[in-house]
């Protein structure tokens, strides 16, 4: 499995103390400052430490879909659509032994290529999107995946979201990732009022050094499947919690909280928030955040 490199800065981020705990008093606090206009330099700062805590909240974020080479992980990108990272990659072991080119998946058999994307959802649509993506990169770049965003976009099955993926983790060319956690959460977080998923980027990028944007968009995602939950975020159990305005929105009691945690790092996000394992409950329910 191929992953972007981490950045300098998230290597040598050292395992910090115990992450200080808000409180329903603080994050009203700095609720109020940010609804009345937080400063650049105040915001900036606090994004700095948001994202150094990411990284050591989440040393292990990477991509989590499966892929050897570029034109696997588009293939796998456009499966992951209204699924989970976990089905694609159920999937895509064999379909990347019948299918080894571009030129493979321009000549597909549309009805053999449907049954095996079957389980990913959409199927229709996602195979036609793979045989006009292999017959494009045969056509138009001699059956080599393009490097640029531009050249990208231009593929079918590949939009903005899809490309930044690609480019951040195939070719190691800095891109913000806006999926649906990713544009949940810094809202959450008060990063930006933004909804549209360019002008998201756009906001997040301008707050983030570029040398780090690829793995900006894996620390947010690991933290929104594992931790900060769409519907019941585990507020009292979350590293970030001193600097999140919306602390609140889930258990605060650090033990109630710490059943929300996902994922198979929980050891490590109990101790980054200083609780023992031995009196943590066992994790409850799915992780609601791992789906699309």
């Amino acid at each position: 499995m191929t992953t972007a490199s981490r950045s300098t800065s998230a290597r040598g981020a050292a395992e910090p103390a115990p992450a200080p705990r808000a409180t329903a008093r603080s994050a009203a606090r700095l609720a109020k400052r940010i609804a009345a206009g937080e400063p650049a330099l105040g915001r900036a700062r606090r994004v700095g430490r948001m994202l150094r805590t990411l990284a050591a909240t989440h040393p292990d974020a990477h991509c989590e879909l499966d892929f050897t080479t570029p034109l696997e992980l588009a293939v796998a990108t456009v499966l992951s659509a209204q699924s989970t990272d976990k089905m694609v990659n159920s999937v895509t072991p064999a379909l990347f032994r019948r299918y080894r080119s571009a030129l493979d998946y321009a000549q597909a058999d549309r009805a053999e290529l449907e049954e095996m994307i079957h389980s990913t959802g959409f199927f229709r649509n996602k195979a036609g999107s793979l045989i006009g993506l292999g017959a494009a990169v045969v056509e138009k770049h001699d059956g080599e995946l393009p490097r640029t965003l531009e050249e990208l976009v231009a593929l079918p099955g590949i939009g903005r979201k899809t490309a930044n993926v690609i480019l951040g983790n195939a070719f190691d060319v800095p891109g913000i990732t806006v999926d649906t956690h990713f544009g949940r959460l810094v809202r959450r977080w008060g990063w930006t009022e933004e909804e549209d998923p360019v002008k998201v980027e756009h906001a997040i990028g301008a707050l983030v050094p570029k040398r780090d944007w690829t793995m900006v968009s894996h620390y947010v995602i690991f933290h929104g499947r594992r931790v900060c939950h769409a519907r019941k975020p585990a507020c009292g159990a979350c590293s970030l919690s001193a600097d999140c305005p919306t602390f609140g929105a889930g258990p605060t009691d650090p033990i109630a909280a710490s059943a929300l945690l996902k994922g198979p790092s929980r050891a490590h996000l109990l101790e980054i928030v200083g609780i023992p394992d031995d009196d943590a409950p066992a994790p409850v329910g799915r992780e609601d955040a791992d789906a699309p």
